[in-house]
């Protein structure tokens, strides 16, 4: 590992660190909403360094804060985190052979860590990119959640401040990048659609699930 960080760049590691910092404030947030929601502190803290999957977390957390199953928030996380198999599959040469390695480089191969990698090719550069920035974004992650669990447990009325809209407003973030395509805009209002309807007949976290209904209008590849 040690040999890797010697062939860091000057901006690898300035974009590495820009990008450990947006992290960062993204897990004030979790943690900050998770505490304020009434969400235990083991909870919070096991979720960030266990999972490690924003989207994931935010799900989780909403699923548990709104009364659901803790059936339907893992399933929901799980369905959420499927993403990153074809992941998995396009960084393993980049990662390393040896399977310690494969485990923790499986642990914090998120989004950002897979983009920032391979915009640099496969190579040595790529390998270096990946463990640089996964390792600064699960560093910075953490201590973000940390610290907005302090700010979360200061909040005195969390309903006042509009908790319950804030959970949704985090996914409907992260998901907007994805909207660019048609076919994401039609699962995602499709899916949307299929939520709303269920929500009076169903179990907090269970409408979530039903959305997945709206792949059916993906389309199919030309």
């Amino acid at each position: 590992m040690r040999s890797l960080y010697r062939t860091i760049g000057r901006s690898e590691l300035r974009d590495a660190l820009a990008l450990a910092a947006a992290l960062a404030i993204v897990g004030v947030s979790f943690g900050a909403l998770s505490t304020a929601a009434g969400v235990p502190p083991l909870m919070t803290l096991a979720l960030s360094l266990l999972v490690f999957a924003g989207g994931s977390q935010f799900l989780v957390v909403a699923v548990a804060a709104a009364g659901g199953s803790p059936v339907a928030a893992v399933v929901g996380g799980l369905l959420l985190n499927a993403r990153m198999l074809p992941y998995g599959l396009a960084m393993g040469g980049v990662i390393g052979d040896r399977m310690p390695a494969r485990l923790l480089g499986a642990h914090i191969l998120i989004d950002e860590s897979t983009a920032f990698a391979r915009a640099r090719g496969d190579g040595p550069r790529a390998r270096t990119a990946f463990w640089l920035s996964g390792t600064l974004a699960f560093v910075f992650w953490n201590c973000g959640a940390a610290l907005g669990m302090l700010a979360g447990g200061a909040v005195p009325d969390p309903n006042v401040l509009g908790v319950d809209a804030a959970f949704p407003a985090a996914l409907f973030a992260l998901l907007l990048p994805s909207l660019g395509k048609a076919d994401a805009r039609r699962v995602a209002l499709g899916a949307a659609a299929v939520a709303l309807v269920a929500t009076p007949f169903l179990p907090a976290g269970l409408p979530v699930l039903v959305g997945l209904l709206g792949l059916a209008v993906a389309g199919r590849p030309r």
